[in-house]
This record gives structure tokens, sequence and C-alpha cells, in this order.
């Protein structure tokens, strides 16, 4: 097994099977790989809200690699086991004009800087969360030419915002092009499952990977090994649950949004915007009834421990 370093410069801002290759393995490698944050480096410990309205979105999500793994060829699943991730000791969380579950409802800017040690994140008003570290986007190369934009995720990965790509979590990718040509950036310290305003605490971090390639084993879509272990024990205070109930998900899904905001800025005396990063980073949406029709129900749990 040989160890490599992908260097900090090696970055690109979109899905490409035509991507030189900015370092090649062979299966076994360990690499390590310095990500940025989801801003790009736009976004500092020192900013304030006007940076988010300088926002320059071509180079938003930007991703290490790609890397090239010798003997990679379509149908093949890349195993990529995460052995560490290490966060920076700060990051940033933001509402982003015409982002996120529930845009119409805030249509301004809003930025929140938080610090955090290996455990927890001192977020806002002395607000503490749990750390987690995972990656947002990390995925191989698609068959289809030309460049694919970052943000959404594919049937070959990308931005998925799983939050459990956590250290010691192994992805199954279905390789689609010789080599492979694995990336990963967008990196976060913490998060709720549907990251609700768009972001989640977004933070550079050195990640660490080794490498595996099982022949002719491709998954129809990306699948995820978790660990054992209490991976998210902050729950076990309990939770303050909100519904949202009609046919259509979506609008059931921002309606728990919303009545979760209503707690938040009730028992914690948060500015609504505040309350809806808050969401963002902490709560879990979850599907919890799609067989009655014509009305399915969408609930927001977020952890007692939290806010109360």
């Amino acid at each position: 097994m040989n160890a490599h370093t992908l260097h900090d410069h090696a970055r690109h801002f979109g899905w490409n099977r035509d991507n030189a290759p900015a370092l090649t393995v062979a299966p076994g490698d360990r690499i390590a790989v310095p990500c940025a944050d989801a801003s790009g480096g736009q976004i500092t410990r020192d900013s304030d809200v006007t940076a988010i309205s300088a926002l320059k979105p071509e180079r938003a999500n930007p991703l290490s690699g790609p890397i090239h793994v010798d003997g990679a060829e379509p149908g093949d699943a890349l195993a990529v086991r995460i052995e560490s991730l290490a966060p920076s000791g700060w990051g940033w969380t933001a509402n982003i004009p015409g982002f996120g579950l529930l845009a119409d409802d805030f249509p301004d800017p809003h930025l929140i800087i938080s610090r955090h040690d290996e455990t927890r994140v001192d977020f806002l008003g002395g607000i503490r969360l749990p750390v987690r570290p995972f990656i947002g986007t990390i995925g191989v190369a698609p068959a289809e030419a030309g460049t694919h934009p970052v943000i959404p995720p594919y049937r070959t990965g990308g931005n998925m915002d799983c939050r459990d790509l956590v250290a010691g979590a192994t992805l199954w990718l279905p390789v689609a092009v010789p080599g492979a040509l694995l990336s990963l950036g967008d990196t976060h310290v913490a998060q709720g499952d549907g990251e609700v305003c768009g972001t989640a605490i977004e933070a550079a971090m050195d990640v660490a990977l080794r490498i595996e390639l099982h022949k002719g084993a491709a998954p129809a879509s990306p699948m995820l090994e978790v660990p054992p272990g209490p991976l998210r024990s902050e729950h076990d205070a309990g939770f303050v649950v909100t519904t949202g109930i009609g046919p259509d998900l979506m609008e059931a899904a921002r309606e728990a949004v919303r009545r979760l905001i209503e707690q938040i800025t009730r028992r914690c005396r948060l500015d609504p915007a505040d309350a809806y990063c808050l969401a963002s980073v902490a709560a879990d949406l979850r599907i919890s009834e799609i067989v009655d029709a014509p009305n399915w129900m969408v609930s927001a749990y977020l952890p007692k421990a939290i806010i109360d």
C-alpha cells in the first residue's frame, strides 16, 4: 500500500470525464486530501453578512481531484473507505437568497460564523452542537460528455450531503469511466438530515481515504456502509418534532420546517433566520408516512438537548 497527498491546489468546479487527473493511485492506496470549504475560501472566519452577497457561484463547492484509480473500468465498484476527517476549528452557516427549502420565506442573506473543537460546536447564543464531521460531496466522473454542475447529486455520487459519510464509513460508487476519476469536497462539521437552509456548518477539512476496487461489482447507485456505534447519541434526550401533512411532499417538508422554526424562536428567543440556520445544522427531516393517500406526512426532528 502506498500513501499519497493530493496538492491543495488540485481543484475543479464540475464533473467531467475529460478532466485531467491530478493524482494517480492503485487499489489499496491511502490518500490525504485537503478539502476546501463550500465557498472555496470566499468566506473567512472574519467575514460578515456582506460576504454572502459577494459570493461568486462559479467558485462554489470546489472539488479536490480528480484521482485516477489504476485498473478501474466502467462496471466496477470503487469502495472508498473514509479513515479520518480533521476539521479546521471554525465554520460557517448561511442563508443564501434564492437557495434552500424556505427560500421564499427568507429572502435576505444571513451568516453565522461558529467555532468548534474536537467534540463541540459553539454555534450561537450559547447553543452548543456535537461535532460530527463528514464529506458532503464525493463521487466519480459520469459517463456522459461535458461538464456537469457540482450542486446536484448523480447516480455516480456527488453532492449527496449524507451526514453518515463519517470516518469509518465506506462508500461504494459505480465506476462510469476508465480510471473512475474520484473527486470530493464540501466538508461539513455538523448537519441535520435535509440541510434545510441549504448550508451545514461548512468548513475546510483534511481527509484521509483508502481506495479499493471491486471488479464488475458496480452498484446501481451509491451505497454506504456505516460503522457501528452511537453515531447520533445527541438524540438521547428526546426530540421536539413538528410535522407537515398534505398531498405534496415538498410542501409538507416546508410546513414541518416552518413549524420547527416557530418552536425554536419561541423556546430560544432566536431571530427566525438564526432558527432556520439552526434547523439546517441540527434537525432531521423524515418522511413519516407516504402510504395513506391522498396525504403524506413529513416530520422535523430536533434534539431537545440543544434547545432545553
